[in-house]
């Protein structure tokens, strides 16, 4: 009972680390969250990152608190999940917050215009670095460059739902996964 409270804590620290260091939301939550909880910590490889972030993708919620209840939970159990989501919900709370307070008086000051510019900018190279990253540890053969393809195709300039998307390329994922194993294949 002991290690797994260690492991809660460690969990709560490291998510609340996320949390406090991580502007733009989830996806530029995912670089992190994989250099805390795969490379530093070996909780979770990063095939198995790669996992959580597709179910986090496809369940309801914020990704970032879907992967850290998937990895809490993976890590200690339901206590585990607890912690872990709570460590990343509670800066981002807090924050909130705190600015919610001032925000009014000081969006007028050019600095602080200029700190959002900056941060914005640092938001994106970190949602390229996630879909760099996402791209080496996906699948590599022709289906799935189709689904791919496809599926920014048709979010990018046809607006498809990205639920639809998803749904999509489950159903597409097995039914050639099934093909490729009758054929006496197998997709990697």
């Amino acid at each position: 009972m002991k290690k797994k409270l260690k492991l809660c804590l460690q969990l709560l620290l490291s998510f609340m680390k996320i949390g406090v260091v991580t502007f733009g939301g989830g996806y530029a939550m995912i670089p992190i969250i994989e250099e805390e909880t795969s490379k530093k910590r070996k909780w979770i490889s990063g095939e198995d990152l790669l996992d959580v972030i597709a179910i986090s993708e496809s369940t309801p919620g914020p990704i970032a608190i879907c992967a850290a209840s998937f990895i809490g939970y993976k890590v200690a159990g339901i206590l585990g999940a607890f912690f872990a989501t709570l460590g990343v919900v509670a800066p981002s709370f807090f924050i909130i917050y705190i600015i919610s307070i001032f925000l009014k008086q000081f969006s007028e000051y050019n600095i602080v215009k200029y700190a959002f510019t900056g941060i914005r900018a640092g938001v994106l190279a970190l949602i390229i670095k996630a879909v760099i990253s996402m791209f080496k540890k996906a699948p590599k053969h022709i289906i799935a460059y189709v689904i791919m393809a496809l599926s920014f195709v048709l979010v990018t300039i046809f607006s498809t739902n990205v639920l639809i998307i998803i749904l999509s390329s489950a159903v597409v994922g097995i039914v050639s996964s099934l093909i490729a194993r009758k054929r006496g294949k197998e997709l990697k």
